[in-house]
């Protein structure tokens, strides 16, 4: 029964408080359990699920101690900005989608800015 955190970010008050009903609240959407068994962690994160299924705002992370996982860490999220965990040779990485403009060189990006400012000068 290892170690369990969730951290929620911009959620409404139902969320604290029924996290704070099953687990201890450190800091402001930061609860931690030190001995959450999985079945009790998995009826918490249907909850959590469950709620964000219907009102769809904020973002939730937990976490807790997996030897079975990649980097010996279990993940779950919820929530915006969308990102995704993987696991790459043991370790865990968070993938984001791209931005505007990702993937050109910063002075490419500095060039194409200053030439769409130019032609909106000259117009």
């Amino acid at each position: 029964m290892p170690l369990c955190v969730v951290v929620t970010r911009d959620v409404e008050d139902r969320y604290r408080g029924f996290l704070g009903s099953a687990m201890l609240e450190l800091a402001p959407g930061v609860y931690a359990y030190p001995r959450m068994s999985a079945g009790v962690r998995d009826r918490v994160w249907t909850v959590l699920s469950d709620w964000y299924g219907q009102l769809g705002r904020g973002s939730i992370v937990m976490t807790w101690a997996d030897t079975s996982a990649a980097g010996a860490l279990g993940v779950r999220t919820l929530g915006s900005p969308p990102k995704e965990v993987i696991a790459h040779e043991g370790v865990l990485l968070t993938r984001r989608p791209l931005g505007r403009g990702a993937g050109i060189p910063p002075l490419a990006q500095e060039t194409t800015l200053a030439q769409e400012t130019s032609s909106l000068i000259s117009e």
